[in-house]
């Protein structure tokens, strides 16, 4: 049979039919007129009878049942039988670490708009007297995810809340105190969350910024000393639009509110490429003078692992020691020179620490990128120091950094594993490959240090797909882009998407920055 209604079963349904029919009994004309007379009796017994049952029962009902409220511990009830009895509270209400973090955030808030009117107009001191938000949650009414270039996520929601919050003022006023409640507190608000930049941590992103798109709409009722005030004639429209400006003030966009959800080092976590010095043969006291730039991403957590090896011709070098540097002891644009005693690692239990192992010595200095040396000098500087930067932009030293985010609609012939190589100044490297996609996302970054800027030199990035077939590897092009690094150059960042050449859709998604030292 096809889908959608079901054809009945004749052939059942006649089976049923002629089953009744055998088992019904036909009554006498006797019988008949004995049933007829029965037909009045119920017509006038039936409500009768529950005419007399109903006051029985009101009047007779039982006057020695306590109706006391029956409470029972969470702990007796299953997982089941709590997700029947619980309503949908927000988690401000189930869990009071939620209630206080909210409240600390509009308490921080406040207070600091509080601070402005501390003084003027003879009042003493404002403070919270009472700060809870109820048991009614937010409700998402509208939600749209923005198209970004970023790494990051761009939400926008729209916010109402119609709830049940305690909100008490003490405000002093010379000599009195004035009890001020918020009652009937109801918000409507176009909110822009921005979850960045994503790491491969949980929850997958590092902080939350969030900021209104257009000036909220506020409505509440204000009772001092338990009267209320807002049926004061003008009183009501003219609060309400200062509390709306006021709360615009701080958070309108492009204003946000950062809440750090990962700490930083955490995140910093990750291991650099490591550098190796020339070998020294047959010398106890080697002396190498070589200089090495590395790349620092976070110098307050940091730290430089220096290790000494004797090289050995067949087999493993042998292991003499080791030191550690933390970032944070150099001071921007200082060089520092230190002698450290070798150890055989950084365990303070491990006994083989005891052996003297010799020292090494290093020179090190930490000079900021040109676009975070106003963080370090806290100043910034004047109109020809600024000229002199941009100078320095087109011809010093610099890290070119080309992030390969992602492809679209990529499409190989033969299969579509596809990986992305990048070739410049000779120098070739490649994101890892991604099986059985169209779309893969990379999110990969690789650093190159020059001696000056790429003003003239070209990058070549393209897509590839590989396939390995009983030993043997095959590879296919799935389309390129050539880009000049002069337009990143002169505006330091670069962040688009470029359609690839012999691909018939494709796209890839680039981030190339370059910071000069």
């Amino acid at each position: 049979m096809g889908g959608g209604k079901t054809s009945p079963s004749y052939a059942l349904l006649d089976g049923d039919c002629c089953w009744a029919l055998h088992g019904l009994s036909l009554m006498s004309p006797v019988d008949l007129n004995d049933f007829a007379r029965v037909i009045p009796g119920f017509g006038i017994g039936i409500p009768v009878g529950l005419v007399l049952g109903f006051f029985v029962f009101i009047y007779f009902e039982t006057r020695d049942v306590k109706k006391d409220l029956y409470t029972k511990s969470l702990k007796e009830y299953d997982s089941s039988s709590i997700i029947d009895l619980l309503p949908d509270l927000p988690l401000w209400v189930m869990s009071p670490d939620y209630e206080r973090a909210a409240c600390g955030i509009i308490k921080s808030s406040a207070e600091a708009t509080f601070a402005d009117y501390i003084g003027k107009y003879q009042i003493k001191s404002i403070y919270f007297e009472r700060l809870t938000l109820g048991d009614f949650p937010p409700k998402i009414h509208g939600l749209k995810a923005q198209e970004s270039k970023e790494n990051e996520l761009i939400l926008d929601l729209a916010l109402r809340w119609a709830g049940n919050a305690d909100i008490v003022l003490a405000i002093k006023l010379l000599s009195l105190q004035l009890s001020v409640q918020m009652v009937d507190i109801q918000i409507s608000a176009a909110t822009r969350v921005v979850l960045r930049p994503f790491v491969p941590t949980f929850p997958c992103f590092s902080s939350v910024a969030v900021s209104l798109m257009e000036k909220p709409k506020i409505d509440f009722g204000v009772r001092v000393m338990g009267g209320d005030i807002m049926s004061i004639p003008g009183l009501y429209q003219l609060v309400q639009e200062i509390v709306a400006k006021q709360v615009a003030k701080l958070y309108l966009w492009p204003q946000t509110y950062e809440i750090d959800i990962l700490d930083d080092s955490i995140l910093s976590g990750e291991r650099l490429p490591a550098k190796k010095t020339t070998v020294k043969m047959n010398n106890l006291n080697p002396e190498w003078n070589e200089d090495f730039k590395l790349i620092v991403k976070e110098p307050e957590t940091q730290v430089l692992q220096l290790q000494l090896y004797d090289w050995e011709k067949v087999g493993a070098h042998d292991y003499l020691g080791m030191q550690i540097v933390p970032l944070n002891i150099l001071i921007p644009y200082e060089k520092k020179e230190l002698s450290l005693d070798l150890v055989n690692s950084m365990d303070p239990n491990d006994p083989h620490n005891k052996k003297p192992r010799g020292q090494i010595t290093v020179e090190m200095s930490f000079v900021p990128f040109q676009e975070d040396s106003k963080k370090f000098s806290g100043s910034f500087g004047n109109e020809s120091s600024q000229n002199g930067h941009e100078n320095e932009s087109l011809s010093g030293t610099g890290l070119l950094l080309v992030t390969i985010v992602e492809a679209e609609d990529v499409e190989g012939k033969n299969h579509n594993n596809p990986y992305a190589t990048i070739l410049f100044r000779g120098d070739k490297r490649k994101t890892k490959c991604i099986k059985k996609t169209r779309n893969p996302y990379w999110n990969e970054e690789f650093e190159f240090v020059l001696d000056e800027a790429p003003l003239k030199d070209i990058i070549h990035i393209e897509v590839m797909s590989n396939r390995r077939r009983l030993g043997f590897t095959t590879k296919e092009s799935l389309g390129y882009v050539d880009i000049n690094l002069a337009d990143v150059v002169y505006n330091g960042h670069i962040n688009e998407k470029y359609h690839l050449i012999n691909s018939r859709d494709g796209i890839i998604h680039l981030d190339i920055r370059w910071k000069v030292i």
